[in-house]
Formats: C-alpha cells, sequence, structure tokens
C-alpha cells in the first residue's frame, strides 16, 4: 500500500516537470519566432536659418582724426607774451590778426609770460568743421585699396554707434622706413558734433561687398572625403513624424568673420545644422535640441 502510495507521488512530479519544461520550449520557441526590432539611432543637433543678404571683406585699421585743414599761425616779431586775446575754441575771423586763413582756433601753444620767436607758432586755427582720420596700410595691402571706398568707424566713446566714411585721399609714396602708405578717410557723418579732433577711431575699410548672397555660418560646413558638404533638416520619408538630415554638396565662398558665402547648393530658409554635424550621415535621423538666430542680412 506505502508502495503504491511512493510511486503515485513520483508519477506525479514526474508529470508536472515534463510540463513545466514544455511550457518553457514553446515560450523559447516562439521568441526565437518573433523578429527583433531594430534601434534607430536619434542625434542631437542645433540648427539655423540660411539667410539671403550682403557680405563684405574689409581691412581693419586704426587712426587718429585730424581737422580736414590746420595752420599754425606765427608771430611776425620775437618777444614776449604779455596778454592773451583768445583762447581755443574761439572762432578767429581772417582780417584782425595776420591768419592765412579763418576757422576755429583749436590750440594755443604761446602762454603767458614765454618768449617766442618766428619759428614758435603762436595758435593753431582749423577752418570748418570737417574732420578726417589719418591711418597708414602695411605695404602687402596697398593693392585692395582704392579711392571711394566705403569706411565703417568705431570709438570706444560711443559703443555700438558706426560712423560713415571714404577713402578720400592716397599717398603717391611709402614710408621707405615702416613701409606702410598713409591714406585719409573723409568724415561723411558727425551727427551733433560728436567726433572731435584728437580722437581715436577703428575702422573697417570695405575692399569688396557682395549683395543678394546666401550665408551660414562657417562652422556649419565640413569636408567629407575631399568634398564641402553641409546637412540640411528634412522630413523622414518613412515616418513623417520624424526629421534626418540630409546631406548637401556646395560651394564656398568668402569667409568674413565666421559667416560664410555659399555660391551654390543651398537657397535661403533652408534649415541647417550648424552643430552635432560630423557624426551625422545623409538621412540620420535628427532630434533638434536648439535653434539659433538666423545672421543679419547686412
Amino acid at each position: 500500500m506505502k508502495r503504491n502510495k511512493a510511486l503515485l507521488f513520483i508519477s506525479i512530479i514526474l508529470l508536472l516537470g515534463m510540463f513545466v519544461l514544455g511550457c518553457q520550449k514553446e515560450n523559447t520557441v516562439a521568441a526565437e519566432e518573433e523578429p527583433a526590432e531594430e534601434a534607430v539611432a536619434v542625434f542631437a543637433v542645433n540648427t539655423t536659418t540660411a539667410v539671403e543678404g550682403r557680405i563684405s571683406d574689409y581691412l581693419a585699421l586704426s587712426g587718429d582724426i585730424v581737422a580736414s585743414s590746420t595752420v599754425d599761425v606765427y608771430s611776425d616779431v620775437a618777444g614776449k607774451v604779455t596778454r592773451l586775446f583768445a583762447r581755443p575754441g574761439m572762432t578767429f575771423v581772417k582780417g584782425y590778426v595776420k591768419s592765412p586763413i579763418a576757422g576755429t582756433i583749436v590750440a594755443l601753444p604761446a602762454q603767458m609770460g614765454m618768449t617766442i620767436s618766428q619759428a614758435v607758432p603762436v595758435a593753431r586755427i582749423s577752418a570748418g568743421s570737417a574732420l578726417e582720420i589719418k591711418a597708414y596700410i602695411a605695404e602687402r595691402f596697398i593693392s585692395r585699396i582704392s579711392l571711394g571706398q566705403p569706411v565703417e568707424i568705431d570709438l570706444d566713446a560711443y559703443p555700438g554707434e558706426t560712423f560713415r566714411g571714404e577713402v578720400s585721399e592716397i599717398s603717391p609714396v611709402m614710408d621707405p622706413v615702416s613701409r606702410t602708405l598713409e591714406v585719409k578717410i573723409h568724415i561723411a557723418n558727425n551727427p551733433q558734433g560728436k567726433l572731435k579732433a584728437g580722437m581715436f577711431a577703428k575702422i573697417r575699410i570695405i575692399t569688396e561687398q557682395k549683395n543678394g548672397i546666401v550665408k551660414i555660418p562657417s562652422s556649419a560646413m565640413i569636408n567629407r572625403f575631399g568634398e564641402n558638404v553641409v546637412f540640411i533638416v528634412g522630413t523622414d520619408p518613412d515616418d513623417p513624424a520624424f526629421q534626418i538630415a540630409r546631406q548637401v554638396s556646395i560651394v564656398p565662398g568668402i569667409v568674413i568673420d565666421g559667416v560664410m558665402e555659399v555660391q551654390s547648393g543651398l537657397h535661403p530658409n533652408d534649415e541647417v545644422v550648424i552643430r552635432g554635424q560630423t557624426l551625422l550621415g545623409n538621412g540620420a535621423r535628427i532630434n533638434i535640441v536648439g535653434h539659433a538666430a538666423p545672421l543679419s542680412a547686412e
């Protein structure tokens, strides 16, 4: 009797074990038969918009603002200064005292008590309010300079404000010591008399200017197997809910201060990848995590 019960218990255990093994095998076969879903890589990128506008090449220089026409006045006789009848800023009218021109007194080198001679200037007079800038250009750049070129003028005294001028005079000879050429820049606008003789100016002489071109940040372009390419944003044809990067070949033009002219390959308003493009391939799925403001059209 006990033996029969033991055999029955063993039989039940074996049947349960076989049932569990069969279930596991079926699950394994089912898992092997199900195709594994392939993971799609998504790349985080930053973009901006291609802009149609103007690009300018320039020479960056610096110089001093001076009066366009200034003369020194000398005494006819030697003697001692006992009294001054003028001060800087006064208007001098030709006729009262001998002077080649009439204008504004900008300096009085002669002081009370000084002994002067005919070789010592007693006053400096500027004719009118016209101002100009004297600058010096290195020999290797003189081929890029010509009369009438527009000039942008910046001063530390007026940050964020740009004044305009043009190249008005180019010296016919070069300084043999410094190997530089003197140029004079006529200041076209001086609102409220902000610019004054003696100020230090930073200038940009525009040597080349192109209008109506497409421009992007130069960092957007990369080189792939000897070809200049950028990536623009497009819609995934397999799933319109996602965006992809499309590789486009371009012909670059001049590059100025990180701004690049694109001669062909891009159109205005194309959305261009400017960061994260080094890992991209044509058709790679992307996630735009930032959009930089477009470049200025000017």
